[in-house]
Formats: structure tokens, C-alpha cells, sequence
């Protein structure tokens, strides 16, 4: 039995995202070739990103795989917002690396968020990350419209982050 707090465990990488959610999509080009590729893929599954991006993450193993536990939280001391998930897929593919985790209970949404990078047939590594997410407790309720500002922000913040950690000499 699932401790997700939403049905809809894999939308992010089946499609289509499901109804009643606010939807996220954001791709962000981080670099050319496989070298690139694979960093980032790197990056992405060690959590590795997350941390260097100034999230702090506590997961059961060291890199996603399906079942792993993950603490994600952000801010400090009495503001720090704890999010507890589950990675509910992993992909690691000739031209995609990445995974998804899932909203448990006690998160301050409930929702899918994927993490993917992807060599395309340019040469050009894009990082995509797709998410549906609504709010499952008052901070967020009362957060209102301004949650999905913020989440664009992160990702943003996060293609930054891939892009220096990918840079290769």
C-alpha cells in the first residue's frame, strides 16, 4: 500500500497530467554531448543538484530509485518547510536520466514532481521538470497563487544549478 497522498502515482511519466492540479513544465537547456548528459544524470539521481542548489535532502539511499524515501525542505530554523516523498520512478536510458518522487502525507503538497535530463538529437542536454501539484495543508492553501510562482522559480533556479555542476572544462 502506497503512502502517497494522491492517486495518480506515475502521471509524470505516463502522461497526461491529471486534472485538478496545477501543472508545471519547464525545459531548460544545460549543455551539449554525452560528457554533459551524464553529468547532469549524475547530479540529478544523487541528489546531488538538489544540495547544491541549497535544498536540503535526507534520502534512505544514495541515489533515486523506486521506493527511496526523501526529505526535501527548505528555508531555516522555524520557517524550514519539511516535504516527505517517495521516488516512484527512475528513468536511465541512452539519451534520458532521471526520476520522479511523490507527495507522502505530512507534505505541504499533494502531487508528482519528474527531474529529467535528455540528450536530444542535436546534441543539446535539456533539463525538463514536470510536476502536478495542489496544496494539501493550510500554509500552502493560504500561499495561494503565489506556490506556482515560487515552484517556477525553483526549477529555474535548479537548470541553473545543473548547468554550473555539468560545466565541463
Amino acid at each position: 500500500m502506497s503512502d502517497l497522498n494522491y492517486p495518480e502515482e506515475g502521471a509524470t511519466r505516463r502522461g497526461p497530467l491529471p486534472a485538478g492540479y496545477h501543472h508545471l513544465r519547464e525545459e531548460l537547456p544545460i549543455g551539449h554531448g554525452r560528457a554533459v548528459l551524464a553529468a547532469a544524470g549524475d547530479a540529478i539521481t544523487t541528489f546531488r543538484m538538489h544540495r547544491a542548489a541549497g535544498t536540503r535532502i535526507r534520502a534512505t539511499a544514495p541515489r533515486a530509485a523506486p521506493g527511496v524515501g526523501v526529505e526535501v525542505a527548505l528555508g531555516i530554523g522555524p520557517l524550514r518547510l519539511r516535504a516527505p516523498c517517495t521516488v516512484v520512478w527512475t528513468v536511465d536510458e541512452e539519451d534520458r536520466i532521471g526520476f520522479a518522487y511523490g507527495a507522502r502525507e505530512g507534505h505541504p503538497e499533494c502531487g508528482e514532481e519528474a527531474f529529467v535530463a535528455e540528450l536530444r538529437g542535436d546534441g543539446a542536454v535539456w533539463f525538463t521538470v514536470t510536476a502536478f501539484s495542489r496544496p494539501a495543508r493550510a500554509v500552502t492553501r493560504l500561499a495561494g497563487p503565489l506556490v506556482p510562482v515560487f515552484q517556477r522559480q525553483y526549477v529555474r533556479h535548479l537548470g541553473r544549478t545543473l548547468r554550473r555542476l555539468t560545466k565541463l572544462p
